[in-house]
């Protein structure tokens, strides 16, 4: 009886450890919180800011998007650009996807961009999630997660969601790890927006 106790309480620990893991769509480490070896200035653990004399250019990419148009960061200088990473699978992707879209109807006409990048999904599952929640401004497909690599000194390739802000000058200017809310988006958009005036 004890090596039966020994297996079931093995097997029962290995639950444990898989049911910890999975409950979020993606956990950053440490360092990619407190915004070690990316130059951030981490604010609250989850909001990291540049400031505007560290910011680097964001990489230039261009992907084709679920409207079947095409979307170039480059093409939006001028404009703030928020930039979200999301898949329908994830559960924090869809309890933000609501502040997304408030802020959207809030900052369009006041010089901001704002781009869905669908990561890791199908073209199907992605256009589902974007009428189940409203959502109009652009997204792109990103199915293999190639333009999130281009953002790997910012941002953690595990995660998801996460949201970058770059600033009117195509630079990276904010991030945030895992699901934002509205008042924190339009706060840190506001920052950016006043930072490059």
């Amino acid at each position: 009886m004890p090596s039966s106790r020994v297996r079931i309480g093995g097997a029962l620990a290995a639950l444990l450890f898989a049911c910890t893991s999975l409950t979020a769509c993606a956990q950053s480490d440490s360092a990619a919180t407190t915004g070690a070896d990316t130059g951030f200035v981490a604010g609250d653990g989850s909001i990291v800011v540049i400031p505007a004399a560290q910011r680097l250019a964001a990489p230039d990419f261009t992907l084709p998007t679920l409207d079947g148009t095409s979307f170039t960061l480059s093409k939006h200088l001028g404009e703030v650009v928020v930039l979200n990473v999301w898949a329908s699978w994830c559960a924090p992707c869809r309890a933000e996807a609501p502040e997304l879209q408030q802020v959207w109807d809030q900052e369009k006409s006041k010089g901001v961009q704002f781009v869905g990048l669908d990561t890791r999904d199908s073209a199907t599952s992605a256009d589902a999630f974007v009428k189940r929640f409203g959502l109009t401004y652009p997204q792109a497909i990103d199915t293999d997660g190639q333009v999130q690599l281009l953002f790997r000194d910012t941002l953690p390739a595990q995660a998801i969601p996460s949201t970058l802000v770059v600033d009117a000058d195509g630079k990276v200017a904010a991030r945030f790890l895992g699901a934002t809310t509205a008042a924190a988006l339009r706060s840190v958009i506001d920052d950016v927006r006043a930072s490059t005036k």
